[in-house]
């Protein structure tokens, strides 16, 4: 993984918007129609390349495929694995219930988005489709071919954030359920290392787990379900290199009240310990930008080699951040642990699910302009230059 060795790199959390003629392909497929799989891949190829062209046109240096061909960051493994069927419940979460009428209007706004299956795992978790994840690879790495990027990383579901929105009605146990998807989730993980790629495990579960899956749970419980998922996690990421691991967590990429999230400071020790050498956290939205102050606070429980790469642009909003902005955010964190140990991100995805992104595709664009406008203003004044 590269570090800020001369300057503060940029990158993101991965999901970008897809083109409207990808969103359709994604929702006929969605809706169980046979579609013709070789056009398909080839229209996801032209996607991710036009993706990686338009990050580095805006100045981002470790790039992704964007998920384009995902039509969400967890519910496509159901077309990779076999034991999972049917149809579980929305979920929604605390905080939105505390607004019901704020809640109508959301999901009156989402009518028009694509509609994602969320199944249940009904049987045993088998890899039963090899080639989603083999065009993925292909794809991106076509698309970084004199691309000029630093890097490439790739997205992949953790153990747990497929258990807690999928859920278990086959294994006897939700442990057996989450080991049984660590086992089945390393094949990917190690796939895109293989294929020479920064893996990105996205780990929803141990933040928005508290208010959306957890909701009726006090701290301790639920403290004690993120233990064991980080578990699950660890045992699926056994052996691999850390150094080439980073890891998502995150809150929900929803605008919303947010006030039921849990604080960072409950769990921070706990994720600081994972095995992936990058975490990449929410940093710049309304509810959680003062917890720059936890990392200066606990700085003791950083381990030495970890790299922090704050959101330092909200993925919820359209305003576009100032770059001045952006260098304060980042250059707060390079005064706890280091210039080299930093770079900047995005809070979350742009396009979290297919077609349903807050934000405007341009303006999406704009802002990881400014974040890379912002990086080039922090690093002056680290390197004195």
């Amino acid at each position: 993984m590269r570090h800020s060795t001369d300057r503060i790199l940029c990158t993101h959390v991965g999901s970008l918007p897809r083109p409207q003629a990808v969103v359709e392909l994604l929702a006929r497929r969605e809706a169980g129609e046979t579609l013709d799989e070789d056009a398909f891949y080839a229209r996801m190829r032209v996607a991710v390349a036009e993706a990686v062209r338009r990050q580095r046109e805006a100045g981002v240096d470790i790039v992704s495929d964007g998920e384009q061909a995902k039509v969400g960051y967890a519910n496509y493994l159901r077309d990779r694995f076999s034991g999972f069927s049917g149809e579980s419940a929305a979920v929604r979460g605390a905080d939105l219930e505390d607004f019901p009428e704020y809640l109508a209007r959301l999901l009156k706004r989402r009518e028009g988005a694509v509609k994602i299956h969320r199944p249940c795992c009904t049987g045993e978790i088998r890899l039963r489709n090899e080639r989603p994840l083999r065009e993925d690879i292909a794809n991106l790495q076509a698309a970084l071919r004199d691309s000029g990027a630093e890097e490439a990383f790739m997205n992949a579901a953790s153990p747990g954030v497929v258990a807690l929105f999928q859920p278990n009605r086959h294994y006897p146990s939700q442990t057996a359920y989450l080991e049984a998807l660590a086992e089945a989730m390393r094949h990917e993980y190690q796939a895109i290392l293989d294929a020479g790629f920064v893996l990105q495990i996205d780990c929803p579960d141990l933040a928005m787990g508290r208010h959306v899956i957890y909701k009726d749970l006090d701290d301790a419980a639920f403290l004690a379900r993120l233990h064991e998922q980080l578990e699950a996690l660890e045992h699926a990421l056994r052996g691999l290199p850390a150094e080439r691991i980073r890891m998502h967590l995150c809150w929900g990429n929803y605008e919303g009240p947010h006030h039921r999230d849990i604080d960072l400071r409950q769990i921070f020790a706990a994720v600081l310990r994972a095995r992936p050498q990058a975490l990449l956290f929410e940093a710049a939205n309304p509810r959680h930008a003062h917890e720059w102050a936890v990392f200066e606070e606990m700085k003791a429980l950083i381990p030495q080699d970890k790299i922090l790469v704050p959101g330092v642009v909200q993925s919820s909003s359209n305003y576009i951040e100032h770059p001045e902005l952006v260098a304060q955010r980042l250059e707060r964190f390079a005064q706890i642990v280091g210039r080299e140990r930093v770079m900047a991100g995005s809070d979350c995805g742009f396009s979290t699910f297919a077609g349903d992104g807050l934000v405007d595709p341009q303006i999406v664009y704009a802002k990881l302009r400014t974040m890379a406008e912002g990086a080039a203003r922090a690093s002056r004044r680290l390197w004195a230059r």
